[in-house]
């Protein structure tokens, strides 16, 4: 019997073993979300495991295509912790975020991250300084800010959360 382990955002990641299920439980790893059938070393089965720490999709165990999980039960009590979580930021989780629409043209080929205040000047990598924008734009602004530049801003930045950028994922 194999046992399905979720990150913490409720994605499924990948199964294990019985055996390293009650492993994972002993060390504090994960929590069980969901038990099975029958008993293994005198403690209840788990059949869906969710991890305690995040675990970022390119350390996810094998090459199994992704799977679509669909519980009963505690995940539905536990999806409020989720939907107010600020998303993990990443390049691809920022064109997720602008629908690769570049923030200055309003072009949909914004394929690069921009600084809003540039990294040269001391801008942090984060959601609220950081914007989609196509290549040529990218340049031109350069180690600028949008007023010195005099490229404004079409919306501003803001940090979504994991649910909403796994709403637009779909």
């Amino acid at each position: 019997m194999l046992v399905t382990v979720l990150n913490t955002t409720y994605t499924p990641l990948h199964d294990v073993s019985v055996r390293h299920a009650h492993t994972m439980l002993w060390r504090g790893v994960a929590d069980v979300v969901e038990e099975g059938p029958g008993m293994f070393a005198g403690a209840p089965t788990p059949s869906v495991l969710l991890l305690r720490r995040y675990v970022p999709e390119r350390f996810r165990y094998g090459r199994r295509p992704r799977r679509t999980a669909t519980f009963d039960g505690p995940v539905k009590q536990n999806v409020g912790r989720f939907a107010d979580r600020i998303a993990v930021y990443s390049k691809d989780a920022l064109l997720v975020r602008d629908r690769g629409q570049c923030a200055y043209c309003g072009q949909f080929n914004g394929t690069t991250a921009d600084h809003v205040l540039p990294k040269s000047r001391g801008g942090p990598t984060a959601w609220l300084n950081t914007v989609a924008a196509c290549e040529e734009d990218n340049w031109i602004k350069g180690d600028r800010t949008p007023d010195e530049a005099g490229m404004p801003l079409l919306w501003q930045p803001f940090a979504p959360t994991a649910a909403s950028l796994d709403r637009l994922r779909r």
